[in-house]
């Protein structure tokens, strides 16, 4: 049984008020249809002790596309999203661990898309520093939506119901993460994050046409493989090229960059000697220890001022 986190702090309603406290009214459309547009961001300790978040305005950016699309609208610019996560995990950080946070814009006010009013809403949870355990994967008899049914290119929670059907299946076959298909019988994404394979040393990847998240963490692993003369190429994939893959890997902002162990039970590349690479050269750009002109590091105000403080 998974121990959730209960942090001391959540942002809502413009302050920081205590987790008890964050709350929605069982009336409000957030409840009753599900109605809100998230991002999941992650934070990580500098060299120099300050802590920045990855590739912030492009999630902010996606935030507000996937609330054009939900007609949700979003009063808060670019400054007061960096200020509220700042106020947050400011409040939060602990200096031996990293931060994944979820910031949401819930519907309060509103009624089948009339008078519709929104609250950002942030919390944020702790994590290890530490490269993600290699999974075991699985493929799901439940498929991706499709582009006129529910987009994959909205992220919101609505979206995440055939994932969590898909991983309750899984854990029945023990696999912690399962390939969700499209309505062709090809490759979509997995339940939370995209998919990455491996042949001939070259990385394929799904592109958002084939019902797969238009992942920023992809983008920075493209931008990487580029950078390090390892070709990269968005295809669509068949179900039956993750049976004959070298080597499979998955891709989010929570994820990082995971390798896969096994494939149903088949055993994958114990080395996996790209992505291994490649999940190297990750933790490297997003900590700061070697810097990559494609990854955006937002440090947070707060502790940038603490920072300077202490110089002074």
């Amino acid at each position: 049984m998974i121990q959730l986190q209960r942090p001391k702090f959540v942002f809502m309603g413009g302050k920081l008020i205590s987790w008890d406290e964050a709350v929605l009214h069982v009336g409000c459309e957030a409840v009753t249809r599900g109605l809100n547009v998230f991002e999941g961001i992650k934070g990580y300790w500098q060299p120099d002790g300050r802590f920045a978040i990855v590739m912030l305005q492009r999630h902010y950016d996606r935030l507000l596309r996937s609330a054009r699309l939900l007609h949700i609208p979003c009063h808060w610019n670019f400054e007061s999203y960096l200020n509220a996560i700042d106020k947050l995990m400011s409040s939060l950080a602990e200096p031996d661990q990293d931060m994944w946070a979820r910031t949401t814009l819930y519907v309060t006010e509103g009624h089948w898309g009339e008078g519709t009013v929104s609250d950002l809403v942030v919390t944020a949870y702790h994590q290890a520093k530490q490269v993600p355990q290699p999974v075991h994967l699985g493929v799901s008899t439940w498929r991706r939506s499709t582009d006129d049914s529910l987009p994959a290119r909205i992220k919101t929670s609505t979206n995440y119901q055939v994932g969590r059907l898909a991983r309750i299946e899984g854990r029945a076959l023990g696999c912690q993460e399962m390939v969700l298909l499209n309505q062709w019988g090809r490759v979509a994404e997995a339940t939370g994050a995209c998919i990455l394979i491996v042949r001939d040393g070259v990385v394929y990847t799904p592109p958002p046409t084939e019902g797969a998240l238009e992942s920023i963490t992809v983008d920075i692993v493209e931008a990487l493989a580029e950078s390090m003369g390892i070709p990269f190429v968005r295809r669509p994939i068949d179900r039956t090229e993750l049976i004959v893959a070298d080597e499979i890997a998955l891709a989010g902002t929570l994820a990082e960059l995971t390798i896969v162990k096994t494939f149903q039970g088949r055993p994958l590349s114990p080395d996996s000697p790209i992505f291994s690479a490649l999940q190297t050269r990750y933790f490297q750009a997003v900590r700061g220890i070697a810097p990559h002109p494609f990854v955006e590091l937002s440090v947070l105000p707060s502790r940038a001022a603490a920072i300077q403080a202490v110089k002074v």
